[in-house]
């Protein structure tokens, strides 16, 4: 074990009270630190304070209670860098693995410092022997527990509440933003404080966007597999400390100041009215399997964190793909995911959440259940059941994929929305049907649990997968810079690239890629339910193929400020808008194909054959029809606003064509309108943005692979 060594402060050796069971973690109160950590099995506990040289001073913690180990210290506060050493048997046959030589972090660590090495020293077992205990020092190779400080000054901060029906979500990784931004001073550019300059907040509420979906910031670490490789977690899927603001992204420093740093962030997007949602990763933790390294829940209470095999606790049940699964049959593990989520909102005020692979939140006993004890939680929680929920409805593990079967509290990305644009898209046979029941909100998923169209996330494109620009210019994936031999990403993408394979100067296909990118963009924004825009595909953004790029923090990866595709933006910037001012395309409510008030016989939507005739349902079942009129009568929402005033819209119809061939569509003039004004043509942009009018009844040449939207005037 380490040498004692004197701490940053010479009183807290001999000042020690017991201190309180709760709340976990490190928490200052203007007077001294409490510190309480979970260890039930343990037989010693060693509270370790760390000066910035890394001397350290061993605090034996005598108090227990419940499970729980505990001290105060006053005089000790914000700065302070402390671990854990934890003594028990070494006995990785029944699941115990403590190691008193590792430095452990504390799962409720606030601010993390550093990052650990992934040598020998990190990890509990010998290298080549995983059942035999390492005994060296980790200090100095493993990242340090961090006191911060609870005080900061919100200035009046007030959440933007958007509710579902007007949020359009960005899914953002805070570095990969901003790193390469030209007017963000390069010292701010890949942090928190770059995502919060006036330059990257004003971008983004002039395109429209609500929310930014961000991608893990809860603390990760660096895999040994890809720095060795000379390759780094760019993504940051490997979470090591669920209270942690992520310490890389920066900018100010990691003895807690990237806390303030991200409040701070939070409070300036907020006063834009754009909300935080988190992307979060509960479902497993950094340490891998029984082979990975020791840095926190391993050495503290391995079987309560982690779920083990059964018959054979040496090893880890894992659903996740990652070499460990977070025990969400435990109290303590559940209760500690119930505080993170509280902890977020309430000291960091963001506004939602996304949860990685969150159907192995729900395995209790193997199976997914949507009863599970975690969904229980969270719907009695008042706090977290006030945020928005976002599902992943999927894992690895069997029957994983769970579109749809959430409870009523949560949305959920819907990748059969993905799949269903990308196929019509591309000219798939048969996907008529099936893209009519995803632009209207996807109801034979979510309706008879009572959902509304929100409950659906669309998207086409997200971190995972190709970048819409490489959605319509690859047919195959191009991973070969992740080293892995082009083995690793989804092989099966829906993708087309409209005859070339990468990059090309033919005119005609460039034509063709952009018209696509606007097809698909234009399906998502005007589609019922919730939008989610993947960052930089409203620029075109690239990874050249690559549609796994985890690995790849890079300029493969980050987005490029400066080769833009500004036809791609401005036409982004017009649908936000367009969706922003018509409720029509926005519902609250699922649309029931028929008249629904008295002063308005018209159906509420009408599905129509290109001769104008109402769709049948042989029309439906005809595999080669890839063309279709949708009339959305915005007479017929059958809504009220905040105030109770029913609300009204303009009557819009959208032409969509994935056909190779043009199609004559009549336009529609029953009782919606004498004249429509068209919106825009993705066949002919920017030159359709200009104003025009044409009568009812007239034909309209819809261009092969293309939407024309018109609204009604008259």
């Amino acid at each position: 074990m380490a040498q004692q060594a004197s701490g940053t402060n010479p009183l807290a050796g001999h000042l020690k009270w017991p201190g309180v069971r709760y709340p976990f973690g490190a928490n200052y109160n203007g007077f001294g630190t409490n510190f309480a950590l979970f260890a039930d099995q343990a037989e010693a506990v060693y509270l370790c304070l760390i000066d910035p040289d890394g001397g350290e001073q061993q605090l034996r913690l005598h108090d227990k209670t419940a499970g729980v180990w505990h001290c105060f210290l006053p005089m000790v506060g914000p700065g302070q860098r402390y671990g854990y050493r934890v003594h028990g048997p070494w006995d990785p046959a029944r699941g115990l693995r403590y190691n008193p030589q590792k430095l452990l972090l504390d799962p409720y660590a606030k601010a993390i410092f550093g990052m650990s090495d992934n040598t020998q020293a990190v990890f509990g077992h010998t290298f080549g022997q995983p059942d035999v205990q390492d005994t060296t020092d980790s200090l100095g190779h493993t990242m340090l527990s961090v006191v911060t400080s609870p005080f900061f000054d919100w200035s009046g901060d007030t959440r933007p509440a958007r509710p579902y029906s007007e949020t359009i979500i960005y899914e953002a990784h805070v570095k990969g933003l901003t790193i390469r931004h030209p007017d963000i001073p390069p010292i701010l550019q890949g942090t928190y404080a770059g995502l919060a300059h006036p330059v990257m907040v004003d971008y983004l509420r002039q395109l429209g966007v609500t929310a930014v979906e961000l991608m893990p910031v809860h603390q990760f670490v660096q895999d040994s597999f890809l720095t060795q490789s000379g390759r780094r977690n760019y993504w940051g899927y490997n979470t090591i400390g669920f209270f942690a603001p992520h310490n890389e992204y920066s900018a100010s420093g990691m003895a807690g100041e990237q806390v303030n740093e991200f409040k701070a962030m939070v409070r300036e997007l907020h006063r834009a009215g754009i909300e935080v949602i988190l992307d979060v990763v509960y479902n497993h933790t950094a340490e891998g399997n029984g082979l990975g390294p020791t840095l926190s829940f391993r050495g503290i209470a391995n079987s309560t964190y982690y779920r083990l095999v059964e018959s054979d606790p040496r090893h880890y049940f894992d659903t996740t793909g990652t070499g460990n699964s977070f025990n969400v049959r435990q109290p303590h593990a559940l209760q500690l995911i119930m505080d993170s989520l509280r902890y977020w909102v309430t000291e960091m005020h963001v506004d939602g959440f996304r949860f990685d692979l969150a159907s192995s939140l729900a395995r209790e006993h193997g199976s997914v259940d949507r009863l599970a004890t975690f969904f229980d939680l969270v719907q009695q929680d008042p706090v977290v059941s006030q945020v928005k929920l976002i599902a992943e409805p999927w894992d690895l593990g069997e029957g994983g994929y769970q579109v749809g079967n959430f409870p009523a509290l949560w949305t959920e990305w819907n990748g059969k929305y993905r799949d269903t644009a990308r196929d019509y898209w591309r000219g798939q046979p048969a996907s008529l049907p099936e893209i009519a029941s995803r632009f209207t909100g996807s109801s034979d998923l979510y309706l008879d649990d009572g959902r509304s169209p929100h409950a659906s996330i669309n998207f086409i494109t997200a971190h995972d997968g190709f970048s819409l620009r490489d959605l319509v210019s690859y047919n195959e994936k191009h991973n070969e810079d992740n080293g892995e031999q082009n083995r690793d990403g989804e092989s099966f993408n829906r993708s087309w690239n409209c005859g070339v394979e990468g990059p090309t100067d033919d005119p005609a296909v460039l034509a063709l890629r952009a018209r696509q990118q606007r097809n698909l963009m234009a399906t998502l924004l005007l589609s019922q339910g919730v939008p989610m825009i993947l960052h930089g595909d409203e620029l075109g953004r690239t990874q050249l193929g690559n549609n796994n790029a985890y690995c790849q923090d890079n300029e493969l990866a980050w987005v490029d400020w400066v080769n833009l595709d500004h036809d791609m933006l401005t036409f982004t910037r017009m649908l936000t808008q367009l969706r922003r001012a018509h409720p029509i395309f926005r519902r609250q409510r699922f649309f029931q194909g028929r008249p629904i008030t008295s002063w308005a016989q018209v159906p509420d939507i009408s599905w129509l054959r290109p001769s104008g005739e109402p769709m049948t349902d042989q029309d439906w079942r005809v595999g080669y029809a890839k063309t279709l009129t949708v009339v959305l009568n915005g007479e017929a929402l059958n809504e009220r606003d905040r105030f109770g005033i029913p609300v009204r819209d303009s009557s819009f119809s959208v032409f969509f064509n994935a056909s190779e061939i043009p199609a004559q569509c009549l336009v529609p003039g029953r009782t919606e309108a004498t004249r429509w004004r068209l919106v825009f043509d993705t066949a002919d942009w920017p030159a359709s943005a200009a104003p025009g009018e044409v009568d009812a009844g007239a034909m309209w040449t819809v261009r092969e692979r293309s939407i024309v939207v018109l609204q009604a005037v008259s």
